[in-house]
């Protein structure tokens, strides 16, 4: 063969590798590119909040996703709590209504009592569906999830599933405005305005915008609430009275040595020496727990389970708040007559909505404050601790010999249900997460705007629960006994407005970002807000807002007031 032969089998070759390489790089683009989608309004989180928003999104045109970084939409109201925290039903409207609404209409039929006849289900507790009524505010968690499902269904949504944000990579930024979020799995959402509906903020915080952990000092805002509680009562700004450490405490006397009266054997888990000044902030965060959904009904109760780590001394403290009391279980607390140390409400189907009461309880309290910030294995680690946490504590009440009889025979009543979560357990993955980071905008609401001092101009909607926090932290106190600090439960005040600018970051920071959960707020005034009908409210109310934002093409806070106004007004939102 000749040298000109050599030379064209050679280009054959090569002519073959480019075109080959080609068609690779190819494919490898045409696959990228289908790992990106392109939206009007990308909501992250599928809370309450994110669901009535990807609602709203859909109902005024906008193509919508809806990415929920589990394998259930809902959060907290469909993840155990059932007992609706309100205060006031009048100031819920909209997307938000019309879901107790259909929670009612759920409820009417037959078909959906499985384990109690209708006419024997009476609720209990804060909120109650009166006779008449086209609502209804009390519900099993797998109820709420049929619900949700039943709304989204008729919309054009696109629900993804399972994916979470790459907090250290994923947000693209380019002249202020979100272009992109990239999940951990390599898929991109592109947007034209983004939403973090998470309770943790977490695409708030990778988008760079500022944000608070923890109590701010009263001095800060010109609060009296807030930061540090270590009082009894407290006055608000107005001069009714805040009920703090006078709820949900120990009862007197109850030692926090390992060894009892011997301070050289060292406090018992979870017991500071000291709660730091009266009035200061610090980085604490209120306590989180499981809202359980218990039943009593023999056939579909799972009894309550120890823990394989089960560590009695982690209930040390609970054991000596039985002991140190002078007379009978049901009169330890002059505020509430129960035997057990959690309030059971009632939900529908012989199941309850169970939360934290009186001194030690379901709230793990002191072992959250690095959940804000922490990587998702170290929030997986956290979740984990307080389900165990938890656990062992109910299993405790229900067995343990050191627990009065009484008690036990009436822990032993209950135990998780078999129909509501994915765990074989019964326990569900959602933790309540109170409180993680709160937005710092242009516009805090604080106190002030709670108690009418400052009225928000440009409300998108009403909060009208109290001013709540449950305990930070657990302390050594004066005398040489165990206390709680951080309860706060300031009551008396009618619904106030939440402005529009706690929703939006500062404009230098990000322009095409709304933040329906973690809202710009000072912890005590966080406490009032931080309610799931509420929640729903401001997602609804945030959707709006970008929608309208996309039309005008501005950004979101040059979206001018009234023109929000009219269309929320339109939409059923109350705002007065």
């Amino acid at each position: 063969m000749g040298i000109f032969g050599k030379v064209t089998q050679v280009g054959i070759v090569n002519y073959s590798l480019k075109l080959i390489c080609c068609l690779f790089l190819g494919l490898v683009t045409l696959a990228a590119h289908g790992q990106t989608k392109k939206y009007d309004i990308v909501i992250y989180g599928g809370t309450s909040a994110g669901v009535a928003a990807a609602l709203q999104s859909s109902r005024m045109g906008k193509s919508v996703v809806l990415i929920e970084p589990t394998n259930r939409i809902g959060g907290l109201t469909t993840g155990g709590l059932g007992q609706t925290d309100i205060g006031n039903k009048q100031a819920i409207g909209g997307i938000s209504r019309e879901f107790y609404e259909n929670i009612k209409k759920y409820y009417d039929d037959p078909k959906n009592w499985k384990w109690e006849k209708k006419s024997d289900y009476k609720d209990g507790g804060q909120t109650r569906t009166e006779d008449g009524e086209p609502t209804m505010w009390t519900f099993e968690p797998s109820a709420a999830l049929a619900v949700y499902k039943d709304m989204t269904d008729k919309e054009k949504i696109k629900m993804v599933y399972n994916e979470r944000l790459n907090r250290e990579s994923g947000v693209k930024k380019v002249d202020g405005k979100i272009v992109s979020i990239t999940m951990e799995s390599g898929k991109t959402f592109k947007g034209k305005v983004f939403l973090d509906a998470t309770y943790e903020g977490d695409l708030m915080a990778s988008a760079g915008v500022s944000y608070a952990v923890g109590r701010e000092s009263n001095a800060e805002y010109g609060e009296t609430l807030n930061g540090v509680q270590a009082n009894s009562i407290n006055l608000a700004l107005t001069g009714f009275v805040s009920k703090n450490a006078f709820n949900h405490n120990f009862i007197p006397g109850v030692d926090p040595y390992v060894i009892k009266g011997d301070p050289a054997s060292g406090l018992l888990p979870n017991v500071n020496e000291k709660p730091g000044l009266e009035g200061e902030g610090d980085k604490k965060i209120q306590a989180y727990c499981f809202r359980m959904c218990l039943t009593d009904h023999p056939e579909n109760r799972i009894p309550f389970q120890k823990p394989s780590n089960y560590d009695e001394i982690n209930y040390e403290l609970l054991f000596r708040n039985y002991e140190a009391r002078k007379g009978p279980i049901r009169e330890m607390y002059s505020y509430g007559n129960s035997l057990l140390p959690w309030i059971n409400s009632s939900m529908p189907n012989r199941k309850t909505d169970t939360n934290n009461k009186f001194g030690f309880s379901t709230d793990y309290i002191g072992r959250n404050y690095d959940y804000p910030e922490a990587s998702y294995a170290e929030r997986e680690k956290i979740i984990e601790e307080h389900r165990n946490y938890q656990m062992g504590l109910m299993w405790t009440l229900a067995n343990h010999p050191r627990i009065p009889q009484e008690v036990r025979e009436e822990a032993s009543r209950w135990g998780t249900t078999k129909d509501e979560f994915e765990r074989a357990d019964g326990w569900q993955q959602q933790l309540y997460i109170r409180e993680a980071r709160r937005m710092v905008s242009d516009y805090v609401m604080t106190q002030h705007n709670c108690e009418a001092l400052k009225v928000a101009e440009d409300g998108i909607g009403l909060a009208a629960y109290g001013m709540d926090s449950h305990n930070v932290q657990r302390y050594l106190d004066a005398n040489g006994y165990v206390q709680n600090e951080g309860n706060v439960e300031a009551h008396g005040f009618k619904p106030y407005p939440i402005s529009y600018g706690a929703l939006v970051p500062k404009k230098e920071e990000c322009t095409n970002l709304i933040v329906p959960v973690c809202v710009s707020s000072t912890h005590i005034a966080f406490g009032s807000i931080r309610m799931e009908p509420v929640f729903m409210v401001l997602g609804q109310s945030a959707a709006t807002a970008a929608a309208l934002a996309i039309d005008a093409n501005v950004n979101v806070q040059d979206l001018p007031y009234p023109k929000l106004k009219e269309q929320l007004l339109k939409d059923g939102q109350r705002l007065k």
